[in-house]
């Protein structure tokens, strides 16, 4: 291989063009977060109205603090599902226990009958509930358990919804089309199980869930994970949508949405398309393959491809395992960003591992420098897409974020929780959009795995046993 002493000017003019093309300047940052509160705006007004769902939860009774017993939780989002039961003590003792368990679901049920699957999952809930309760249930107090179900559904109640479609490798025969909330309590009847679903959610709405039971001024929840979401607090009054014959008591309603599919006036490189079109959905998802820990390692990965080919960044030929899509994944680019060795030496051992790559301090340096430049556009963005929910809703009632001492945006998902320049990017976005001083009352904040507990706490806020003041934004 030969050494290269210093960076070659076509890898140069590649780095300063892929900068260019992924700034996120001020008015950038200003043109996307008015394009998200105006596309929020319209996908409340009625379905299709923009790229984003706004789909409702009708969750319109959040966690207080006041709820006391046991409640379960179930988080079915993939080939892994947890069941969870939490023991809460009301304002003074709050969480009194916790315990899980995690089960893996055999591949042949992801292929199987909805009764198959359904069945499986009930019993594995008998089993823990069984087991654990210790005598806490009181006699005759059907348990009730929230439901964290991460596939699309149309929802049609606070505890019951539609599935439209399975995902993430599923197949399941006899469900789409169906209440899962009813073939999950008839699986419970059918085993004999005094359970059923009070609350049915997705991850970010128990995340948001998990926040407020904590923190009162919590308005928005968002997840910065492999994938992407956001959820926040609505006045019904401002959901054209919303049908007539929904009363919501508290005149609030948490709205998912599912803002991985905006894409307008986002700064996108060429490989940024490339990556679009070779990907199963070209065209959608464009602000999810941006900013979320799926993509980013990806992108950069292009990138070096590029400048290999045309530049030698890597010496005379290109390593064959460069070009396996995904090889370079967003925690690898992470780890590179934290090396301050002056010669760069876990950058080169990541290289190697990987890719097969021998690099020399000045490669290291300029793949340094991609990681960062998308990492930056991913958080930069981020932070403006937070800041276009925020700013929509101050636009309908004024004083209702910007007015109050603190508006709490709850963060969750290992992309933020695990990658720091990322999460400074995305506050630093954040802060330059507000400006210094209204910036201060917005508060981002980590919250670790709410929605773990936040599904067992939208279960004892929608308990038919207990009567607790709705919440108020």
């Amino acid at each position: 291989m030969a050494v290269r002493s210093a960076v070659s000017l076509g890898e140069a003019s590649i780095l300063t063009k892929l900068e260019k093309d992924c700034a996120t300047p001020l008015p950038v940052l200003r043109r996307v977060a008015n394009a998200m509160a105006a596309d929020v705006r319209s996908g409340l007004s009625v379905d299709g109205g923009s790229d984003l769902k706004m789909i409702l939860s009708y969750v319109d009774t959040l966690p207080t603090g006041n709820e006391k017993g046991v409640f379960y939780a179930l988080d079915l989002g993939g080939t892994n599902f947890r069941v969870l039961r939490v023991q809460l003590g009301g304002k003074e003792e709050r969480v009194v226990s916790t315990e899980f368990e995690q089960l893996s679901i055999p591949q042949e049920l992801m292929f199987g009958t909805s009764e198959e699957l359904f069945n499986f999952i009930a019993s594995a809930l008998a089993k823990f509930a069984h087991e654990g309760e210790k005598g806490h249930m009181q006699p005759g107090r059907t348990r009730e358990i929230g439901f964290t179900f991460s596939f699309p559904v149309r929802q049609t109640s606070v505890k019951s919804g539609i599935l439209i479609n399975w995902t993430k490798g599923f197949a399941v025969s006899g469900t789409v089309g169906k209440d899962v909330v009813a073939c999950l309590n008839e699986a419970m009847e059918r085993l004999g199980l005094d359970m059923q679903v009070s609350a049915l959610v997705n991850d970010t709405v128990a995340t948001l869930a998990g926040a407020r039971y904590w923190d009162d001024d919590v308005l928005v929840a968002v997840i910065l994970g492999t994938g992407t979401n956001a959820c926040y607090v609505e006045r019904t009054n401002a959901i054209p949508k919303l049908s007539d014959h929904h009363h919501s008591s508290s005149g609030l309603m948490v709205v998912n949405t599912e803002w991985g599919a905006f894409s307008s006036g986002l700064p996108l490189t060429e490989f940024d398309r490339e990556m679009d079109a070779d990907s199963i959905n070209p065209g959608e998802q464009i602000f999810e393959k941006t900013i979320s820990g799926m993509y980013l390692g990806e992108i950069v990965r292009r990138v070096l491809v590029k400048m290999s080919k045309s530049s030698g960044l890597f010496g005379d030929s290109v390593p064959e395992k460069l070009f396996t899509p995904f090889v370079l994944g967003t925690p690898d680019i992470c780890a590179m960003q934290q090396d301050t060795s002056r010669d760069l030496e876990s950058v080169g051992s990541i290289l190697y591992k990987l890719t097969g790559v021998k690099s020399d301090p000045s490669a290291r340096k300029t793949v340094v420098g991609i990681c960062d430049a998308i990492a930056r556009r991913g958080g930069r963005l981020a932070g403006a897409g937070i800041v276009g929910i925020l700013q929509k809703m101050e636009e309908d009632e004024k004083g209702s974020v910007f007015g109050r001492k603190r508006a709490v945006v709850a963060m969750d998902g290992g992309l933020y929780g695990n990658y720091p320049q990322y999460r400074d990017y995305l506050q630093e976005a954040v802060t330059e959009l507000l400006g210094g001083e209204m910036s201060k009352n917005v508060v981002i904040e980590h919250s670790k795995d709410g929605s773990g507990i936040g599904a067992a706490l939208l279960a004892a806020a929608n308990s038919k046993y207990v009567q607790t003041p709705r919440f108020q934004s």
